[in-house]
Order: C-alpha cells, then sequence, then structure tokens
C-alpha cells in the first residue's frame, strides 16, 4: 500500500478514540426527554392559551351592541401586546423570583436562554426559558381580558390601557407569586392547579371594582327595571366562546407542567378529559335551567354556563372523576345562571357577564378542590380566596378611583349614546349598516 493511502487511514485511526469519548459525552435521551418534551408542552399549551385572547375578542365583541364592536376589538389586541410587554419588563421575575421573603418582590427584565443552548448550560429539570415564560404570559393576558368584557360600552381607551399596565405588569405577578412563585399561601397549602383564583377570580375582583366606579350603562337601570340591551352577534359570541372552549385545554393541560413520564402524559389527557367535561355539564346546566326559569332557553347563559364550567373545573382539572368534573362543572352553570340576574338587583352593570364567570365561579371552583384534593383544606382554600380578593379588589378600586380623579375614566353622556367606536376611535365595525 501506497504512503498516500496510509495516511488518510492512520488520521482515521487516530481520531476513532476522540469520537468515540464524544459520543459518550452526548447526553442520552433519558436526561435530555423530560426537557424537551416539558418544553414541547409550554410551546403547544402556550399556542392554546394566546388563541384565548380571539375567543375573548370575538365573545366580547358579539355580546356588546354594534356600536361599540370596534373599541372592543381595539382593546382586546392592544391589552394582549401590552401584558407581552409587561410581563417581560417587570411581571415574570416578580411572579418567579426565585429565593424572597414570600410576600413581594419586583423582578427585573426576563432574560432568554442563549442561540443554541448546549445541554450542558440548559435546565435539564425543567423545560427552557423562553417556554416556560411564553406560556405563563399567556396567563396574564386572559386575565386582562376578564376586565374588558365587564366595563365594556362606557369607558375610556387610554385609562383602561393604564389600568392594564397596572394590572398585568405588577398586580397580577405580586398575587400571583403568593401560590404559584413559592409564597406565603403556598407554604399555606393553599391549592389552585390551573388559576379560578390566581387567575379567574382576580380578573373578576378587579372587573368588580372598575364596574362600581364607572356606574352602569345609561339606561340599564330605569324605573326600577333592568332593561335589556342585546348584544350585536350572537353567532360571534358562540364562536368565541368554542375557541375560548378549545383553548382550555392548553390552560389547565399545560398547568401539569411536564410531559417527561409515561405518568405525565396520562395526566395531560385526563386533565383534558375533565375540563371537557366540566364545560359540557356547565353549558347543559344552564340550558336547563333558563328554560325552567324564563320558559324559553337563554343562549348567552348556554355560553357563560360552559365557560363557568371551566373556570370551575380550573382549580383541580387532574384528580376529579369524570363524573366529579360533570357535577362540579354542573355547579358552574347553575351559579352563572342565578347570579347574572342577582348583578343587575344590586345595579352592578356587566356586559357581559364575567363577574359570574370568572369570580363566583372561581370561588366555587376554589371550594370544590376539597372534594377530591386530599392535600386541600377548607381553611386554606378559603384563606387564598380571601387573601386574592381583599388585595385584588382594594388595589384595584384605588387604581380605578385615581384614574377617575386624574383624567376621568368614563365617556361623556353624548359618546356613549353614540356609540364608543366613532366617539373615541373614529371608525365603526359595521359602516354599511348605519350609512344608508
Amino acid at each position: 500500500m501506497k504512503l498516500k493511502t496510509l495516511l488518510p487511514v492512520a488520521a482515521m485511526a487516530a481520531l476513532l478514540p476522540g469520537l468515540a469519548l464524544a459520543q459518550d459525552a452526548t447526553p442520552s435521551f433519558d436526561e435530555i426527554g423530560p426537557y424537551i418534551m416539558t418544553t414541547l408542552l409550554f410551546c403547544m399549551a402556550g399556542f392554546l392559551v394566546f388563541f384565548m385572547a380571539a375567543g375573548f375578542a370575538m365573545l366580547e365583541g358579539g355580546l356588546v351592541r354594534s356600536k361599540n364592536v370596534t373599541m372592543q376589538m381595539t382593546k382586546n389586541i392592544a391589552l394582549f401586546s401590552i401584558a407581552a410587554i409587561m410581563y417581560w419588563l417587570v411581571g415574570f421575575n416578580t411572579m418567579y423570583p426565585g429565593d424572597f421573603n414570600g410576600y413581594f418582590a419586583i423582578g427585573g427584565q426576563t432574560v432568554l436562554d442563549a442561540v443554541g443552548v448546549s445541554a450542558a448550560d440548559a435546565a435539564l429539570d425543567y423545560a427552557s426559558v423562553g417556554s416556560d415564560f411564553f406560556f405563563q404570559l399567556v396567563f396574564v393576558a386572559a386575565t386582562a381580558s376578564i376586565v374588558s368584557g365587564a366595563v365594556a360600552e362606557r369607558i375610556k381607551l387610554w385609562p383602561f390601557l393604564i389600568f392594564v399596565i397596572v394590572l398585568t405588569g405588577f398586580m397580577y405577578p405580586i398575587s400571583g407569586s403568593w401560590k404559584w412563585g413559592g409564597g406565603w399561601l403556598d407554604a399555606a397549602g393553599f391549592q389552585d392547579f390551573a388559576g379560578s383564583t390566581v387567575v379567574h377570580s382576580v380578573g373578576g375582583w378587579a372587573a368588580l371594582a372598575g364596574v362600581i366606579i364607572l356606574g352602569p350603562r345609561i339606561g340599564k337601570y330605569k324605573d326600577g327595571r333592568v332593561n335589556p340591551m342585546p348584544g350585536s352577534n350572537l353567532a360571534l359570541a358562540t364562536l368565541g366562546t368554542f375557541i375560548l372552549w378549545l383553548g382550555w385545554f392548553g390552560f389547565n393541560g399545560g398547568s401539569q407542567l411536564a410531559m417527561g413520564t409515561v405518568g405525565d402524559v396520562s395526566d395531560v389527557s385526563r386533565i383534558f378529559a375533565n375540563t371537557n367535561m366540566a364545560a359540557a355539564a356547565g353549558a347543559v346546566t344552564a340550558l336547563i335551567l333558563s328554560q325552567l326559569l324564563y320558559k324559553k332557553p337563554d343562549l348567552t347563559m348556554v355560553l357563560n354556563g360552559a365557560l363557568a364550567g371551566l373556570v370551575s373545573i380550573t382549580a383541580e382539572p387532574l384528580a376529579p372523576t369524570l363524573f366529579g368534573a360533570l357535577w362540579i362543572g354542573a355547579v358552574g352553570g347553575v351559579i352563572v345562571v342565578l347570579t347574572i340576574p342577582l348583578l343587575d338587583k344590586f345595579k352592578l352593570d356587566d356586559v357581559v357577564g364575567a363577574i359570574p364567570v370568572h369570580l363566583f365561579a372561581g370561588i366555587w371552583g376554589t371550594i370544590a378542590v376539597i372534594f377530591y384534593n386530599s392535600d386541600a383544606t377548607l381553611g386554606a382554600q378559603l384563606q387564598g380566596i380571601i387573601a386574592y380578593g381583599v388585595f385584588t379588589f382594594v388595589v384595584s378600586g384605588i387604581v380605578w378611583f385615581i384614574l377617575k380623579m386624574v383624567m376621568g375614566i368614563r365617556v361623556s353622556e353624548e359618546d356613549e349614546i353614540n356609540g364608543l367606536d366613532t366617539s373615541e376611535l373614529g371608525m365603526e365595525a359595521y359602516p354599511e349598516f348605519s350609512k344608508g
């Protein structure tokens, strides 16, 4: 064999030990698999929860009058965008500050993993920073959307968006740290798997404070009567409800926070099944109960019944049986049908029914945890409900009041009658219907 033929062979022989060592240094799938699968779970679930922003927009757009539809669309895309920026700026690291006093810590900006991060530098015990940040971000946007629907048809755009900055950047992350960030409520044994209280009740309390300070729409309550103000497009509202229903699989399923084992994947599928059952039970219960009370089924009640069933199961979607999910969701449907008229008795004008769905059903779902989660106690659950309620309602009330005093939060009577689309934005969602 010639020398020039032998040289490549010798070079390959010399490289073989190095290649073997490199191969030995490559992590096995057992080591990196959980990191990869959990990161994938966060990404997929995050996509679904993100799509809930469209669901809220369509639901609200369908339940407000046509002269206010563009305003609701503007609020929803703006609030999501503001939430994304504020959660990056301070929110994520405020909610998950690591070691802190358990009550309060303002974090800094979120920094992602390096491009092409190696296995040696990645947090293989969990998931990528980017996927975790994105998954948590879409939750805070949902909280702000709850407020948007309740205060619709009479609030100014910019004061509302300033409130969103405070809610998404500071209020929600601070209270969220008490449970999900390893704070004092977590240490006290409070249980909330995916956010019946941490997300939904917080949005409901903030909405309630806003509704009280803002006041009802013109003509809603007159001469001791409640005057219905039908929405512009029930087909759109129904589409929004189905989108929210779909997004809830990511909301609850992603909250398993792990997909690296057979047990984790099985649990995610169990959560999907229970989530769906609770929604279905809430819808059917509202359908039957509205028939009994009003002699005809009420579609808006059915839509909100489904959403109330979803909120009710969110605090513990894993542990119940399918029958457990059914009756928990059914109670949520009852709550909606009974409490929407109750708000009207107190002249609390919630345009889309957000307070009954997210606050009242959220409280119920948080209490219902005790029936299937052996780690939950009634005392700890009530403590969490009260803590979140007092903090969110009081701080929201202060912020709303300051905004009212400084810049005003309500449009003029003339602008409200003409509609916020033209008065606040100068454009209409359905111009062909209003311009002969």
